[in-house]
């Protein structure tokens, strides 16, 4: 099974765009997005300096714009993508991309929230000098503890050996000087302490705007960087996104996923290398592809084709899905049938594993037309339990 992933902010390098900015379609698609966000896009990819694209304000548009447009490259015509996805996700504002890619919001709408999410993280982050730095290796529990002692909050968790502390630029010079054994820092190109309390302010600003956005449920299994679930719920993909801002990246839970869903490929859009190093290192066994450069969609294409499986998420009927948001044992809420009227946040059930007990909500009211699981059959993550026929409106 084939999963792409998008990364966040720090992945970006000076003139990483340069060779695909030679593609005229590629070039032309830039400058469409750069005038939604209002930012020189393709100036920025090509001949900004790295200071320039650590503003967290031009950083975050240009991840995002980046992985669109060439997805465009890879799936010309998007219909492939679905019929060859398994699943996707996000790490940071990599969501957003991901997101985009599996039809929940369009690409205008993503340049605008991820333009004014920029803006409100670049504001948040002025008010105290912040940042974040990667420490790697180390025993887990040692590096929380030391984390904790000096008020820093393990904002990305990409598994074992990598925890991203972020804090004041006090806090981290302290970490500096009391580096857990065996464990060695790595300072990242990032101007804030993102995915802390730091960022609360820009999640009152995102939720305003997000009310507005017009959403649809993903055509993809998306595995969501809050606690590495696939939501297939259009309006809490955008809920957890806007909120993701000021909260922990549990990226260790999303690989815990991928390996749930028996991902055999996972290929990450440019800037990429990030997301693939990490995969190689905790997925033993799943093959990785880098798209860095042009020059490799021939490449890319034949690991599509080598891994492709579709998303059972892939048609838009009148019907929509309920889907397991983990790996588990369904169990069905009291006595449910065929034409079972649901409300509205009605909870149908409860996935149950070893590390959670995750309910199973409605999140619009209507009938049952067909369960597709049995109570107490084990289901994987994204895998469709019942198909509802919505309320009028829904």
């Amino acid at each position: 099974m084939l999963v792409i992933v998008a990364p966040g902010q720090g992945a970006q390098t000076p003139g990483f765009l340069r060779p695909w900015l030679e593609d005229p379609v590629f070039s032309d698609r830039m400058h469409w997005l750069s005038t939604v966000a209002g930012i020189d896009l393709a100036h920025h990819g090509s001949e900004s300096d790295e200071a320039t694209i650590r503003d967290t304000a031009v950083a975050q548009p240009l991840l995002v714009a980046a992985g669109l447009v060439a997805a465009l490259q890879l799936f010309p015509h998007p219909s492939d993508a679905f019929g060859s996805v398994g699943a996707a996700s996000g790490h940071s504002v990599g969501e957003i991309t991901a997101a985009t890619g599996a039809g929940v919001i369009s690409a205008e709408q993503a340049m605008v929230l991820v333009r004014e999410r920029g803006k409100a993280m670049a504001i948040a982050a002025a008010r105290t000098p912040t940042s974040m730095t990667a420490v790697l290796g180390g025993d887990r529990d040692e590096v929380l503890a030391t984390l904790e002692r000096h008020g820093l909050t393990p904002a990305n968790d990409n598994g074992p050996g990598q925890i991203v502390a972020a804090g004041t630029v006090q806090q981290l010079a302290a970490l500096a000087d009391d580096t857990p054994a065996k464990a060695r820092l790595a300072p990242l190109l990032v101007a804030g302490a993102f995915h802390t309390e730091h960022m609360a302010p820009a999640v009152d600003s995102l939720a305003r705007l997000a009310r507005s956005i017009t959403v649809h449920d993903p055509r993809l299994r998306l595995v969501s960087n809050q606690d590495g679930q696939v939501v297939h719920d259009g309006t809490d993909v955008v809920r957890r996104i806007v909120g993701q801002v000021a909260r922990p990246v549990r990226w260790d839970l999303c690989l815990q996923t991928l390996s749930d869903l028996g991902t055999t490929g996972i290929l990450e859009m440019p800037p990429a290398g990030t997301l693939t190093g990490i995969a190689r290192r905790n997925l033993k066994g799943v093959a990785t592809f880098a798209l860095k450069t042009p020059d490799q969609l021939d490449d890319a294409r034949a690991f599509v084709q080598q891994h492709a499986d579709a998303s059972p998420l892939t048609d838009s009927p009148t019907w929509r899905l309920l889907v397991a948001p983990a790996k588990g044992t369904f169990e069905i809420s009291g006595s449910r049938g065929r034409d079972d009227q649901l409300k509205a946040e009605e909870r149908v059930g409860t996935v149950r594993s070893l590390r959670d007990e995750i309910p199973v909500v409605a999140p619009y009211g209507g009938h049952v037309m067909e369960w597709l699981v049995e109570d107490g059959d084990l289901v994987s993550p994204g895998q469709p339990l019942v198909r509802l026929h919505p309320e009028a409106g829904a």
